[in-house]
């Protein structure tokens, strides 16, 4: 007699399972190692990434099409589970995600009896559905978080600045506690000077060591006055090491962690706001690509590859440039350690910027299909439905796919060698 198998319902439980001790390992790694930043980030940008892909799948099932496969990752399977005619899972490679239907280009081959749910067999708009579905959802997550942002986190206020945290000095009482400072206290003016940003209230500290400053101050709402006699920087050790460099001219300290207080409005009023800013954050988008693909911008970015000094200057100037999966994660663990509304304006940006590049009218990018959904409806005639021979655009694709791959390889390389300066300071 063979061997028993084992009942499907329990082998997927057990993958279920296998899933969770993984996902779960890799949770507890990452904070004990001190990166649950980054483990944020980049739980945030998988669900952005399967998000997009699910925006495909439901509106290819809606269409009564195949779908056989929706995968994070590519490459060998690492983990799947089979629901209907449906594979669920997780590939080697965390390069992206997929969704696959059956029949997308007339260079697919189908049993003939799937032919009638493939992609290339349904109604204009059903491809045009599942074709923008997938940018729609960028759109639509960048209007959530907008909205959350309006309503519950608040806006970061410019040209105001709020106490977020006092920090531990190793040798010293911290100054700022011992003035009466306390997180949340938003600073109104120093010695008679009405703060306005970080350099001037750091440069008004810097240059009073060992001088007694007389602060205003407002904690919701209610004003009050303190002292706080900054200290010499040079002498005081904060993690092990000296707070300020001991070449520092002007070392004055009162230990303090920095932000921009925030400002929420009415979840009604959030709606139209995430509306208009959802608008704001496409035109920038608009603006940074065409900066970024204009000539000169090319030419710039062709210049930091050759020359790293181009590049560290770029690297600090406020000029756009494209950034790596790399790049993004790092820059948005940085929007995370500013505070959460940082975090999503990053993470808005993203979906913005995404959301406009898979709209490109090429292949293998969902504009791609677009184009050729648009193409084939208008060369359809009397109810007879025009298939476009997919394999003339190869050449085309091939160019497109060896061109994203330089611009990861490179942007990749700049990220790593020539970091961009960190917007949140």
């Amino acid at each position: 007699m063979g061997a028993e198998q084992q009942p499907e319902g329990g082998s997927q439980a057990y993958s279920l399972i296998k899933l969770a001790v993984v996902v779960v390992a890799v949770v507890v790694l990452a904070v004990y190692a001190g990166y649950s930043d980054v483990l944020i980030v980049v739980a945030a940008l998988v669900f952005m990434i399967m998000l997009h892909e699910f925006g495909h799948l439901v509106m290819a099932k809606l269409g009564h099409m195949k779908v056989t496969e929706y995968f994070l990752g590519f490459g060998p399977r690492i983990w799947s589970i089979k629901k209907g005619e449906t594979e669920y899972g997780i590939k080697a490679i965390p390069a992206g995600g997929y969704v696959k239907i059956i029949g997308m280009t007339n260079l697919d081959e189908v049993p003939p009896e799937d032919e009638a749910r493939t992609y290339r067999q349904q109604p204009f708009w059903r491809r045009m559905s599942v074709a923008l579905a997938g940018s729609f959802t960028h759109f639509f997550m960048a209007a959530v978080m907008l909205w959350i942002l309006f309503s519950f986190i608040g806006l970061p206020v410019a040209n105001k600045v709020q106490v977020q945290a006092l920090l531990h000095l190793d040798n010293a009482t911290n100054p700022a506690k011992a003035g009466g400072l306390v997180p949340g206290d938003v600073l109104v003016s120093v010695d008679g000077h009405r703060i306005t940003g970080y350099q001037q209230l750091s440069s008004l500290i810097e240059h009073s060591v060992n001088k007694p400053l007389k602060m205003v101050v407002t904690d919701n709402g209610h004003i009050h006055r303190v002292v706080v006699v900054p200290v010499d920087g040079r002498k005081v050790l904060f993690r092990g090491k000296p707070f300020m460099p001991p070449s520092a001219k002007y070392p004055g300290v009162i230990g303090v962690e920095l932000t921009h207080p925030t400002q929420t409005v009415n979840p009604f009023v959030g709606l139209a706001k995430a509306a208009q800013g959802l608008g704001r954050f496409t035109t920038a988008s608009f603006g940074a690509l065409g900066t970024i693909f204009s000539l000169h911008g090319l030419t710039s970015y062709l210049h930091q590859l050759s020359s790293s000094s181009a590049a560290a200057k770029a690297a600090k100037s406020d000029a756009p440039r494209l950034e790596s999966i790399y790049g993004a994660v790092r820059t948005a663990a940085q929007g995370a350690k500013a505070g959460p509304g940082y975090l999503l304006i990053v993470l808005i940006s993203i979906n913005v910027f995404v959301g406009l590049i898979n709209l490109a009218p090429m292949l293998p990018l969902d504009g791609g299909h677009v184009v050729i959904a648009i193409y084939e409806r208008i060369r359809s005639r009397h109810g007879r439905m025009y298939h476009m021979d997919v394999s003339k655009l190869m050449p085309l694709t091939y160019t497109v796919v060896l061109i994203l791959i330089l611009l990861f390889a490179s942007s990749f390389y700049l990220d790593v060698t020539h970091p961009l300066a960190n917007p949140f300071k």
